[in-house]
């Protein structure tokens, strides 16, 4: 697939086929990412997936804490306390398309937290991948990390795999640490659900769009 072709048909998919995915591919897209680049070549990204059981008992494990109201503060402030333009109303669009996609209505708060609880079992994904960096190196290498979890799902989309990234899978990382036994000295960046697409599904009918290149370039002459 053309590189550009690529960046463009990759989406969040949120509804996923009941089909394995192989460990080869995983493999041969892991061996592609890993060709990313870092500060000083530091190569920060720690993986680890997650299938079968493991995925079952994380998504256990977070529902039961969400279930008793009870909260983490996670690795990450990925969102901010105060939501502004034009960001505030990017995000409200998202959403209301999102839901309108699901055929949930505003008022239906029993539904959207039904909806909103399937991050966290993945949407059906056969597979989940989290992304971990030493918390030593400091924030910076967050940007190293995006670009890693770019090529990551480009690779993904490159071999006919769907993905969704996803900041609820790194809202308790306490739980994921414990569970996947990952030292405390690492920070949770995200997960990924990966797996082949349920193109029937109407939540993978809607697409988001993009704001016009000239609305956030600005050239210098």
């Amino acid at each position: 697939m053309d590189t550009i072709e690529t960046i463009k048909n990759r989406k969040s998919v949120r509804a996923f086929q009941d089909r394995p995915v192989e460990r080869e591919i995983l493999e041969r897209v892991l061996e592609a990412a890993r060709w990313s680049p870092s500060g000083a070549n530091c190569q920060p990204w720690r993986v680890e997936i997650v299938s079968g059981t493991k995925k079952e008992a994380i998504t256990k494990a977070i529902l039961a804490a969400k279930e008793k109201g009870h909260s983490e503060p996670p690795d990450i402030d990925y969102y901010p306390d105060v939501w502004k333009n034009p960001y505030k109303e990017r995000r409200f669009r998202c959403g209301l398309a999102l839901y309108s996609a699901l055929g949930i209505e505003r008022g239906d708060t029993e539904a959207r937290k039904r909806a909103w609880f399937r991050n966290y079992e993945f949407f059906g994904a056969p597979v989940g991948i989290f992304l971990f960096m030493p918390k030593a190196l400091g924030t910076g290498f967050l940007v190293d990390m995006g670009i890693f979890i770019q090529s990551l799902v480009l690779a993904c989309t490159d071999q006919g795999l769907a993905t969704c990234i996803q900041a609820s899978l790194a809202e308790y990382p306490s739980i994921i640490r414990q569970i996947l036994k990952v030292p405390e000295e690492f920070r949770l960046v995200c997960g990924i659900s990966v797996g082949y697409e349920d193109e029937n599904a109407p939540v993978n009918q809607f697409r988001t769009t993009r704001i016009d290149v000239d609305d956030f370039t600005t050239w210098h002459d």
